[in-house]
């Protein structure tokens, strides 16, 4: 951004060249993210949450075993050779929790992306249009609210699941509805705005003021709900696979890592624990994020100048 030079008031006995000084404007993206910095919590969690998506993918590919293969050390404790351990087949616990991480953070993932896109255009075009068009949208979206969403997404897994990919799809499908009431809640107090009215002054449709005027307005808190969406879906999914309507074998998942060690836990608690602990880790990561971004992107907060 340009340095505009300010002049101070003169003082007795100083010059007009020491009394100079600049003052730089900070972009709405700098303010941000200079916010999200200040939460130290947010700030350890995002380096954290990192450094879990580097073990998982980067880990994972480099690692000496996959997460399939048989090794002729069974049930052995966490060694140097198996730092988690192995289960009774012989498979190297390590590497199912790298596999499990992937496979728990790309389903997380793309229930965000689908809820958060489905939902926003939802919310924002009901809050815009108003009348019977917002009547009738939003009582879809109460409907699907309703819906007890571990018993219809355990049903819908059970006949339509197996892959990561569909599991995603039929928890997107119930948690849409969450995102849709944010987004028409925050667009119905912009819809009243000035620069809306000045869009409809200048003959812009309503497709451009929904989709270039109010959303971008509007992501800050859709971004935040976007943000516990994933920590949502990756409990969701821990839920379903726990309970068996989750990701089938031969693939696996962080739920199906602890479902099938629960009965192992006295004897092989590690089994249990380390799965168990990158569920915990990834949640806690992901909604102190939230919780940085939530700060950062607050519209009560005063613009600042450095």
């Amino acid at each position: 951004m340009p340095e505009t030079p300010v002049t101070a008031p003169a003082e007795p006995g100083t010059r007009a060249r020491d009394r100079e000084f600049t003052v730089a404007e900070r972009s709405q993206f700098q303010l941000v993210l200079r916010r999200f910095m200040q939460h130290r919590l947010a700030v350890g969690s995002l380096v954290v949450l990192v450094l879990l998506v580097l073990l998982a993918y980067v880990g994972g590919a480099l690692w000496q075993y996959d997460f399939g293969e048989f090794t002729p050390d069974k049930s052995d404790a966490p060694s140097l050779a198996h730092p988690f351990g192995t289960d009774a087949a012989g498979k190297d616990q390590f590497a199912q929790v790298l596999r499990g991480t992937q496979i728990s953070l790309q389903i997380a993932v793309l229930v965000a992306l689908f809820s958060t896109v489905v939902g926003t255009v939802w919310g924002a075009v009901a809050g815009y249009f108003g009348g019977a068009t917002d009547t009738i949208l939003m009582r879809i979206s109460d409907l699907v609210l309703t819906l007890p969403l571990l018993a219809v997404a355990a049903m819908l897994a059970h006949n339509f699941g197996g892959s990561w990919w569909l599991i995603s799809v039929v928890i997107a499908g119930l948690y849409w509805a969450y995102v849709s009431r944010v987004a028409r809640g925050v667009v119905l107090s912009l819809r009243e705005k000035e620069f809306v009215e000045a869009a409809k002054a200048l003959g812009a449709s309503d497709a451009r003021i929904i989709f270039r005027h109010l959303v971008p307005n509007a992501l800050g808190s859709i971004i935040v709900n976007a943000t516990v969406l994933v920590a949502i879906a990756i409990l969701l999914e821990t839920s379903l696979s726990y309970l068996g309507f989750g990701v089938r074998p031969p693939d696996t998942s962080l739920g199906i890592l602890v479902s099938e060690a629960q009965t192992a836990l006295t004897t092989r608690p590690w089994l249990f624990y380390f799965p168990g602990l990158f569920i915990i880790l990834i949640a806690l990561t992901i909604n102190f994020i939230g919780d940085g971004l939530r700060d950062a992107l607050d519209p009560q907060q005063t613009k600042v100048r450095a």
